[in-house]
């Protein structure tokens, strides 16, 4: 008996289209066919791979408006998203399509001969997307894997599988082999966990839940499997007195509402000092009041539903604390939410303290510079977050001191496809985009010649 699954377009709660599901045969017979496409994709020339890795961008590109349509109707991303989406899937690709030529290895001084390091690709990599951000996401995962080498299969989240399904078909347009990136939609205790337990499968790229990663990595040890994790977040947006308020104040709906706070690196804690707490809120509530809440497919859309009831229910838990206002959203069909503002009572809290992955932004004051490290650090994620000081020696001091993988500065830009993106303590393991990705996607190997003879 064949499972579907369908897909709902959250904005309106119509159904977009049904969607056939793998079974275990069906993955591992995806999974043989990435295995034998490997040794022919690895020893493609590198200036070749980077060739069709072009081509791919240059294709994604050709079909950005339809890739957009797809994440709105499947996702709920506004249209600005949604198009930045798709051009990042491109440039992602594109940055890589510069690595197959450059994945150098060393000359490393030995006695009685040369010492040379190659970059060998594992082989087979399961990249497991998720729901919130599944166009960008799955091309964080197959872009370094495809351009070091590797073969992948990917499957997307059951919710939202139709930008990934169209990316397949533009790889094999583009000139992408078959076999060498194959996308299986499914349920994560089958294809998921198949990746898990198959031995041809050498790595797993996993974004998600903290709970899940942690089952995901337990099962990558039996095997010794190679895992990038990219968990939970809470991060924290650190407000000085001495910065520009009515700019962080405006800046910060965006850095915590935008995709309807499904977002890991979402600043869903806010800390203000506390002399200046009462003016920050002022220009704060002003900001979240004029944030727009609409039709996704509208160009001033700032922000979309949730992405099913199921997570709009998880979200109303969390909505025993003192609300300090919110703004607005539609009515009717759909799975709206205005964004809701919090002022908890203690740092205990569970708003203050579990990643809700909805528009609710919890706010407290703090004293002084440690205080404000200690609150921010007082969480078992680290994975984003900003500080807004005008002062430079503070901010370099509190962003040495604060446990987290990717700051900024009088910002709350998290991602650039060419800097390393990844997380502290529980929020995940490893790094993707930037440089740094590609190491963990290739094997070092070690070859000593003897020229004694």
């Amino acid at each position: 008996m064949s499972l579907t699954y369908q897909v709902i377009n959250p904005a309106t709660e119509e159904l977009v289209t049904d969607v056939s599901l793998a079974d275990l045969t069906r993955t591992d017979d995806a999974i043989e066919r990435a295995h034998r496409a490997f040794h022919s994709w690895r020893a493609i020339s590198p200036g070749e791979r980077a060739k069709l890795l072009r081509a791919f961008a240059q294709h994604v590109t050709n079909h950005r408006e339809e890739l957009a349509q797809l994440e709105i109707i499947n996702s709920g991303h506004t249209l600005g998203n949604a198009l930045w989406e798709a051009d990042n899937v491109a440039n992602v690709l594109n940055y890589y399509s510069a690595a197959p030529e450059r994945l150098f290895g060393k000359q490393i001084p030995v006695p009685n001969g040369i010492d040379i390091t190659f970059k060998e690709p594992l082989g087979v990599v399961g990249v497991i997307v998720p729901w919130n951000f599944p166009m960008p996401i799955a091309g964080w995962g197959f872009a370094p894997a495809l351009a070091a080498g590797n073969t992948v299969v990917l499957k997307p989240a059951e919710y939202t599988p139709l930008t990934a399904m169209k990316l397949a078909e533009i790889a094999l347009k583009a000139g992408i082999p078959e076999g060498v990136f194959t996308v299986i939609p499914g349920k994560g205790s089958i294809v998921g966990n198949r990746f898990v337990t198959h031995p041809k499968v050498r790595k797993i790229v996993f974004t998600g839940s903290t709970e899940v990663g942690k089952s995901i990595m337990a099962g990558c040890a039996d095997q010794v499997k190679r895992v990038t994790l990219e968990l939970g977040g809470k991060s924290a947006n650190i407000i000085f007195a001495d910065s520009d308020l009515e700019r962080a104040a405006a800046a910060a709906p965006g850095a915590v509402f935008d995709n309807a706070g499904q977002d890991c690196c979402a600043r869903s804690r806010i800390l203000v000092e506390k002399k200046v707490f009462d003016s920050f809120m002022g220009y704060f509530e002003t900001a979240v009041k004029k944030f727009r809440v609409e039709d996704p497919q509208l160009s001033t859309a700032e922000m979309g539903p949730l992405i099913s009831k199921k997570q709009w229910e998880s979200v109303q838990t969390f909505l025993d604390e003192p609300v300090a206002f919110t703004g607005s959203a539609p009515s009717g069909k759909g799975f709206w939410m205005a964004p809701t503002v919090l002022q908890p009572k203690s740092t205990s809290s569970r708003a203050w303290r579990e990643e809700i992955f909805g528009p609710v932004v919890s706010i407290m004051p703090f004293d002084d510079e440690a205080d404000a490290i200690a609150k921010a650090n007082d969480t078992e994620f680290g994975l984003s977050g900003s500080i807004w000081t005008n002062n430079s020696a503070k901010a370099i001091r509190v962003s040495r001191a604060v446990e987290s993988g990717n700051l900024s500065v009088n910002s709350n830009s998290s991602v650039r496809y060419w800097t390393p993106f990844g997380g502290y303590k529980q929020s995940g393991l490893g790094r993707e985009l930037g440089p740094d990705a590609l190491d963990s996607f290739t094997e070092v190997k070690n070859v000593f010649i003897n020229t004694d003879n």
